[in-house]
């Protein structure tokens, strides 16, 4: 999620489009709030802008960035919008596509996504997070195939890529490869030992393989090292619940829960365990 104001102003500048200082002026307001926190003034100076000049030909960034900012508040349907009206004045640009493809994915749109990082590998066939993040939405589908064209695609544009060979592991643990994936995953930590992500992963895979120990040794690493999340309680109780630790597992999905991961999953897991 990136903004464009601020390349908009110096535009605005360069090329003299400006009439007077209101336009410039809110998006500069936009700014400042932004820099408070202040996301809902933030995001009604942007609203004031494009309405003090509905004709102006950057109003496009101003509504990518207007999307961000709906985004960051919880307005998803709102942020939709504002990427895709954005889009209608720039249909080939990049970065509003990759925007509106990510929140697509992020919402479970993922048919809606895969149509947008599409358009964007047309655009830029290159573009390494698109393949990654088009091959994992491959792999949910069961589209094996076409995801390993793509995350092989990252490692013929860039061979030392870690997303390349993470979504192989990725793709290996989905076919059932177990072996293959844990390779990948160890030969990643041992070149990105400060990495952690990699390590919920490889624990997601030695609970699969039913590799109990070493799994939760990856997980007691990242409780040390990182702030951990609703989906690592959640692994850790499923792990902890194969060793029958049912107390302490329970304790764990209802922790998840708090924290907000979907609560029939978590109630689900809590009554398996008790």
């Amino acid at each position: 999620m990136k903004f464009l104001a601020k390349w908009v102003i110096v535009c605005l500048l360069a090329t003299g489009y400006a009439n007077g200082q209101t336009y410039e002026e809110l998006i500069g307001q936009s700014y400042d709030h932004l820099d408070k926190g202040d996301l809902p003034a933030a995001e009604e100076s942007l609203k004031a802008a494009m309405r003090l000049e509905p004709a102006n030909p950057y109003n496009y960034a101003l509504l990518t960035n207007l999307g961000t900012i709906q985004r960051r508040q919880g307005k998803t349907e709102e942020a939709i919008l504002s990427y895709t009206t954005a889009l209608s004045r720039q249909p080939d640009n990049e970065l509003i596509l990759e925007n509106r493809a990510s929140l697509y994915a992020e919402t479970g749109e993922h048919e809606k996504a895969l149509a947008d990082y599409t358009s964007l590998l047309l655009l830029n066939p290159d573009n390494q997070d698109a393949l990654y993040n088009r091959g994992l939405i491959h792999v949910r589908k069961k589209d094996f195939l076409s995801a390993e064209i793509d995350f092989d695609k990252i490692l013929e544009v860039n061979e030392k890529s870690v997303h390349g060979r993470l979504g192989h592991a990725i793709l290996e643990k989905m076919r059932g490869n177990y072996d293959e994936s844990e390779r990948i995953y160890n030969y990643l930590i041992g070149e990105l030992p400060r990495e952690w992500p990699l390590y919920e992963s490889r624990a997601d895979l030695y609970f699969l393989m039913g590799k109990n120990g070493r799994a939760m040794a990856d997980i007691n690493k990242l409780f040390v090292e990182t702030p951990p999340n609703a989906a690592l309680y959640i692994l850790r109780g499923k792990v902890k619940l194969a060793q029958y630790e049912r107390e302490s597992a329970v304790k764990d999905f209802l922790t998840a829960k708090e924290m907000g991961y979907d609560p029939a999953i978590a109630d689900e897991l809590i009554r398996m365990a008790k």
